[in-house]
């Protein structure tokens, strides 16, 4: 059980003092591929707090580690009930139901053991979430390993503990949000106590990334009075490349931003048909279609909001936007 827990804690420009992880922009959709890769030294997690730095600079990119997202099957969704989506990658996969607020996990495949969240899913995200989010939730299940099987059960205790600016390789990234997410799991095989889990880990977010810029897992897995530790550290592979190789030659831009009347577009938006407004918190605001290139915002009170455009043709993308 070398590797449970792994992933169950894993997964525009910046426009305002403070990021907000919402479903709107970083919920995960079918089909969607994160390009991470692998961290080579010691992530530094040890800052809290508000306005601090996260330094990173000596950290060196690793070997590629791609992680997708796709539609669970029938028999997989029979397995860990309610799951809508499902994430793989480093050879490990996590299910997850969607709510309208919360991403849940029902169930965690590695090659070491089986987890399924069954009895109890167990919380992964709460939107929104910013600085000084805080839920503690409980978790429960069955495991399955080579060495055995039996149950598991704890807490999940997730924060936004940390904002601030984060300095990883020769890049800097600021009104970075921390989350925090510690997970006590003890497991028992007929009723007896036979190990715990305690795995703890950090996600870096900021406004102009759906996923996190750097995340770290720290498992420390004890069975039979023997404790295994290990640990994991990704970043998005942009963080070590320069602007010119990561940014797409289609990519579409909004402006003006701040907006006061229209929002209009630049760039190729013949894939895209629609474009949806949300609040900050996940409501949709407003629906537009875009055979005119531009979206009237002139009713929308002022503040921030995302634009989310879509198509048949493409996934959707959103980009996060200020109402004067």
């Amino acid at each position: 059980m070398k590797n449970v827990l792994l992933f169950v804690i894993a997964s525009t420009t910046v426009l305002s003092a403070q990021t907000t992880i919402t479903k709107a922009f970083n919920d995960p959709v079918i089909g969607e591929t994160i390009n991470n890769v692998n961290v080579n030294g010691t992530v530094d997690n040890s800052a809290t707090g508000n306005n601090v730095t996260f330094v990173n600079s000596s950290l060196t990119q690793g070997s590629a580690s791609a992680t997708t997202y796709s539609a669970p099957t029938a028999s997989e969704v029979s397995t860990f009930p309610g799951t809508t989506i499902k994430m793989t990658g480093n050879g490990s996969t996590v299910y997850y139901k969607q709510t309208a607020t919360k991403l849940e996990i029902t169930g965690l495949v590695t090659p070491d053991a089986t987890l399924n969240f069954s009895t109890n899913n167990g919380t992964f995200i709460t939107y929104p979430a910013a600085f000084g989010y805080s839920e503690s939730d409980t978790a429960a299940g069955t495991f399955s390993a080579t060495a055995g099987s039996g149950n598991f059960s704890g807490t999940i205790n997730i924060t936004g503990d940390a904002q601030g600016t984060l300095l990883i390789g020769a890049k800097t990234y600021t009104n970075v949000l921390r989350i925090k997410s510690v997970q006590n799991f003890n497991l028992t095989v007929f009723g007896f106590s036979v190990g715990t889990i305690v795995n703890t880990s950090y996600a870096y977010y900021d406004s102009a990334h759906k996923f996190p810029l750097l995340s770290t897992t720290n498992a420390v897995i004890t069975v039979q009075g023997t404790p295994q530790t290990t640990n994991l550290a990704q970043a998005l592979n942009e963080t070590f490349l320069s602007t010119s190789d990561f940014v797409r030659k289609d990519a579409f831009k909004i402006y003006p931003n701040p907006a006061q009347d229209f929002i209009e577009f630049k760039g190729d938006l013949s894939k895209y048909s629609k474009a949806n407004i949300y609040s900050l918190d996940g409501k949709l605001i407003k629906t537009s279609d875009l055979k005119s290139g531009k979206v009237q915002v002139s009713e929308l009170p002022p503040s921030s909001y995302f634009i989310e455009v879509s198509g048949n043709k493409a996934q959707p993308e959103s980009i996060k936007f200020i109402k004067k």
